[in-house]
């Protein structure tokens, strides 16, 4: 009854007060999102016609006339809070009544975005909360990680709900991120941001449901990831080619550094240099760090020299993730090349799987090697110091993390041998 209710208002607004709004459910197909996925606005014909968002997807396939087909896993409940949000639209256009006379597309667009946006349709609509939840976050790294989790949602269902999200539904998208080569810890990440979401609409008291409790998480140990020292001599004065060579001096950097983390490193500028020192406070926790320049590791910064920062690798570029990638990418191609006919290359590279988490991880390594105290190379690399209580009330001797960095250092140019 109120959806005929509606209709008849919004027919005699339309015919009567002579106010034009007409609300439709489109499937824009303009732009491709991913995996022959689109989003599903609402089409809202007013001076000329305008789009809004409802936060869904659907595939080509799968989508019916303006509503989801049978096709689609779990079409009634998707459909139910596509048609909310559809009636929250509605309703407000009723509302608005002649007011629609005075307003602009692009004012009344705005106005319509917010009822959207302010008054979820209906507890079920999960990306809604999911994007609730990623806006809450402080760091730029973290929204990234969210907003990764999210695309490969939507490329596995177009329409999550948090009561379509069941244990099934769990396993399923765990086999999906399988069949994509994920490692296990990285699929966990994903299906901990999801249960995070779900915690926190828990939380807003907006479902009480909770799939987690039937199903858990997997963690895998984190395989050792570190270069032996004759390995990392190898990669030291490897003759690579050009263009490899600038991404093998940023991983000795890293190394030079004892581990700094990539993105750390690529936002320093002179300002973090201090009487030979690199101090700065770490992105992702805070803490500070404080590492003496060995000449080594000022022969890279030099020769790499930026303007705005100390490595010119950011001063053309707004997103360091895409350097993540790219450096990622080539240090596992270093190694031997062979030409083929037609000129096609074939690589065989030295270290297949080389990332530069190895470096923090061959820093730590060589540095026990040397049978440097624990704490010293805890203290190195960020570790907290014995517990969390104790390590607030000590001040470790940093000479002590200095004096470790240049025997580690040493260990590579072959001035110092383990045991001795």
């Amino acid at each position: 009854f109120r959806v005929i209710y509606l209709y008849l208002c919004a027919t005699y607004v339309q015919l009567n007060m002579n106010v034009m709004a007409v609300l439709s459910i489109y499937l824009d197909k303009r732009k491709k999102n991913s995996s022959d996925v689109y989003p599903v606005k609402f089409r809202v014909y007013h001076n000329k016609a305008f789009f809004i968002s409802s936060g869904m997807y659907s595939n080509a396939e799968t989508w019916g006339d303006g509503e989801y087909g049978k096709k689609e896993p779990n079409y009634k409940v998707k459909n139910m809070a596509l048609r909310n949000k559809y009636n929250l639209i509605e309703s407000e256009l009723l509302l608005l009544g002649t007011k629609l006379k005075g307003m602009s597309d692009k004012q009344l667009k705005e106005h319509l975005s917010n009822i959207i946006s302010s008054k979820p349709a209906s507890t079920c609509d999960f990306l809604h909360y999911y994007d609730e939840y990623t806006s809450l976050k402080d760091k730029k790294s973290t929204k990234d990680n969210y907003i990764n989790t999210r695309k490969l949602i939507i490329e596995f269902d177009t329409a999550p709900t948090f009561e379509t999200i069941d244990r099934k539904w769990l396993t399923s998208f765990n086999q999906f991120l399988v069949d994509k080569g994920y490692m296990i810890n990285y699929i966990g990440t994903h299906l901990k941001n999801i249960r995070a979401v779900f915690n926190y609409a828990i939380d807003e008291e907006v479902t009480t449901l909770y799939p987690f409790r039937k199903f858990k998480v997997k963690k895998e140990q984190t395989r050792k990831r570190s270069l032996t020292i004759e390995e990392i001599r190898l990669l030291k004065d490897y003759p690579c080619e050009k263009h490899l060579e600038f991404y093998r001096d940023i991983f000795m950097l890293i190394f030079y550094l004892i581990g700094i983390n990539l993105e750390d490193l690529l936002f320093l500028t002179k300002d973090n240099i201090n009487n030979g020192r690199i101090e700065y406070y770490r992105h992702k926790t805070g803490k500070l760090f404080s590492i003496k320049i060995e000449p080594e590791a000022q022969a890279i910064l030099d020769k790499y020299k930026g303007d705005k920062y100390l490595l010119n690798i950011m001063d053309n570029r707004n997103d360091y993730t895409s350097f993540t990638t790219s450096i990622d990418r080539a240090l596992k191609q270093i190694g031997g090349v062979s030409i083929l006919e037609r000129g096609k290359k074939v690589r065989n590279p030295l270290f297949p799987k080389l990332s530069t988490y190895w470096a923090r991880h061959s820093w730590a390594t060589l540095a026990a090697e040397l049978d440097i105290p624990k704490e010293t190379i805890s203290a190195g690399l960020g570790h907290e110091i014995g517990s969390d209580v104790t390590s607030i009330y000590i001040k470790f001797d940093q000479k002590k993390v200095d004096d470790a960095n240049r025997r580690v250092i040493d260990y590579v140019f072959g001035k110092e041998k383990a045991g001795e």
